[in-house]
C-alpha cells in the first residue's frame, strides 16, 4: 500500500516546521520532518557525516541517501507503533526536495494536498537567524548558507509544484502570526481526516462481517 501524505512545502524559514508539530499532535496525522530525521544522525557515522558534509554548505543530500535514511525511519515507526499508515496520514516535512524525489516516492506515497507556505524572503532569513540562536542549528548559522540554501529552493525544490495536479496545492499565507497560519490550514485536513476515518470505518465493517460470515459458515458445518 502507499502512504496517504500531505506535504509541507516551503521555503526554508516559512514555519513548516512549526506547523507540521502541531498537526503532528493531531489524531490521524503522523508529521515526518526529514530534516529533524537528519539531525538526529550519530554524525559520527557514515550518513551523518555525509549530512554534515551537505548541510553545513547548504546543499541537498544525495536523493538516493535521503530517500534510503526516509525510509529505514518510517519503517521503524511502523515497527515500534507510533505511525499507523492504515488510520494515519503523514505530514511530509521537506521531502521531496526536488522533482526526482518526487519520483522516487511516486510507489510509496499518494499525495492528497500540498500545502504550500508563503512569506517573504527577508521574513523568511529573519527567522532562520533567529532559529539558529535559539536551537543551534548550524545549518542557520550565518548568510552565506542561508543565501544558498534560498537558491537551492528556488532552483530545485519549487519545480516539485509543477510535478504534482494543481488541484492539490493550497497556497496558504505564512507572513500570518503561527496561529493564523494554523486556522487556514485546519480546514485543509478536515475532510482528509473524515475520508481516512470513513475509510477505517468500512474496513472494520468488512472484516467484522467476514468474521460473521466465518463463524456462521462453521457452525453449519457442525
Amino acid at each position: 500500500m502507499r502512504y496517504k501524505a500531505i506535504l509541507l512545502f516551503g521555503a526554508p524559514g516559512s514555519g513548516k516546521g512549526t506547523q507540521g508539530k502541531i498537526i503532528g499532535q493531531i489524531p490521524g496525522f503522523f508529521h515526518s520532518s526529514t530534516g529533524d530525521i537528519f539531525r538526529s544522525l550519530d554524525l559520527r557515522s557514515e550518513m551523518g557525516r555525509v549530512f554534515w558534509e551537505y548541510a553545513s554548505r547548504g546543499e541537498l543530500v544525495p536523493d538516493e541517501i535521503t530517500i534510503r535514511v526516509w525510509r529505514q525511519y518510517i519503517t521503524g515507526m511502523e515497527w515500534v507503533n507510533q505511525f499507523h499508515p492504515d488510520s494515519e496520514v503523514i505530514v511530509l516535512d521537506g521531502l521531496p526536495r526536488n522533482v526526482n524525489q518526487a519520483r522516487l516516492l511516486t510507489s510509496e506515497i499518494e499525495v492528497v494536498k500540498i500545502l504550500y507556505l508563503r512569506a517573504e524572503p527577508n521574513k523568511m532569513i529573519e527567522r532562520l537567524r533567529r532559529r539558529a540562536l535559539k536551537e543551534s542549528r548550524f545549518d542557520d548559522a550565518n548568510d552565506a548558507v542561508i543565501r544558498k540554501r534560498m537558491l537551492t529552493f528556488e532552483r530545485d525544490t519549487r519545480p516539485v509544484l509543477d510535478y504534482y495536479p494543481q488541484d492539490l496545492v493550497v497556497r496558504i499565507d505564512a507572513m500570518k502570526s503561527q496561529i493564523e497560519v494554523l486556522t487556514d490550514i485546519l480546514p485543509e485536513l478536515t475532510p482528509i481526516k473524515h475520508e481516512m476515518d470513513a475509510a477505517v470505518e468500512a474496513a472494520d465493517r468488512a472484516y467484522e462481517q467476514a468474521r460473521e460470515a466465518a463463524a456462521q459458515n462453521a457452525v453449519g458445518k457442525s
